[in-house]
């Protein structure tokens, strides 16, 4: 039951540096992180001045 714990501690030292490596250029040194991307988002319906539901122009 000992080990248990110990691999966890492993685990998680090990993952810690792959999380921020997005961040990281080659050297070591931060960066700005690129945009998440986002999950497809349904477009609302367009409407024109008065309220009504238009087509949409692409």
């Amino acid at each position: 039951m000992r080990i248990l714990p110990a691999l966890f501690a492993v685990a998680a030292l090990v993952a810690t540096p792959a999380l921020a490596a997005p961040c990281r250029d080659a050297h070591g040194k931060f960066i700005k992180c690129a945009p998440a991307k986002t999950a497809m988002v349904k477009k609302a319906p367009c409407k024109d001045a008065h309220g009504k539901f238009v087509k949409c122009a692409k």
